[in-house]
């Protein structure tokens, strides 16, 4: 698994702030919008299409995906979606989607030229997409079985985590129901929302964050969707053992399987 981006919605550094984590020198306080690429046997399974996901993609060498899960249809977790057009004469079929109608919906509105009955002018002028609904239920995608996890972005907005072995990937929660909690027990790996030190309405803050973190009982936790309000190796020397702030690029081995494939189309 590669940690492809980590930070908020808007990115830090932040467009036109001047604040010391914006203007750092330490890579680690560079954080692209949150997507994830994990390696699985048959393939590699991203999750949420960043609008930073070409950079990312390039920047940790991965050529293909193979399928997507998405974790809820904000923006900053959906809009990098045409950035995987070429995946149609790679994969030599439609890249799968697995994602809850409400997610499907907002792409058949966003990226509605993807869908358009007409014909194309010219094969790869827009992503060849084939959706894959999924809800609570755990579901199969390239030779795994994912777990989805109900959260709460916010008290009315509903999103997925995902459970891989005994790794959670769990982004933009401010909730977990109970329902939820058996699906954290015995994990080896926790990644979980912590926005910034301040509360917020729909992100767990960071002493949120440690608390829930505590709660779980993870082997590791890293802390991810992070703001400029939490400076790396200060955020880190205060924080509890055994947990961290995440970084773009942090790779976790799954399982004991590598992590994502850097597979490339020659």
């Amino acid at each position: 698994m590669i940690l492809l981006g980590t930070g908020t919605s808007v990115g830090v550094p932040m467009i036109g702030c001047g604040c010391a984590v914006c203007r750092s020198d330490n890579p680690k306080n560079r954080h692209t919008r949150c997507s994830v690429i994990v390696g699985l046997p048959q393939g590699n399974l991203l999750i949420d299409t960043s609008p930073d996901l070409r950079s990312q993609l390039l920047r940790e060498d991965i050529g293909l995906v193979h399928a997507v899960a998405y974790t809820h249809e904000h923006a900053d977790h959906l809009f990098g979606l045409d950035d995987l057009r070429l995946m149609q004469f790679y994969l030599g079929a439609a890249l799968p989607l697995f994602c809850e109608p409400n997610v499907e919906k907002r792409i058949r509105r966003t990226f509605d030229y993807a869908f358009h009955e007409q014909t194309s002018t010219h094969v790869g002028a827009a992503p060849k997409l084939r959706f894959k609904t999924i809800g609570t239920e755990p579901f199969q995608v390239l030779g795994t079985r994912v777990i989805p996890i109900r959260l709460l972005h916010g008290p009315r907005f509903q999103v997925l985590g995902f459970r891989i072995g005994n790794v959670a990937y769990c982004t933009d929660t401010s909730q977990i129901p109970t329902e939820s909690w058996p699906q954290l027990t015995g994990l080896d790996v926790l990644i979980l929302d912590a926005l910034r030190h301040r509360p917020h309405p729909t992100h767990f803050s960071l002493s949120e964050a440690v608390e829930v973190a505590g709660r779980v009982g993870a082997r590791h936790t890293y802390f991810t969707h992070v703001s400029h309000d939490l400076e790396y190796e200060q955020t880190n020397a205060e924080l509890p053992e055994g947990m961290e702030l995440a970084y773009d690029g942090l790779r976790i081995v799954l399982n004991g399987r590598a992590t994502a494939q850097a597979e490339r189309c020659q």
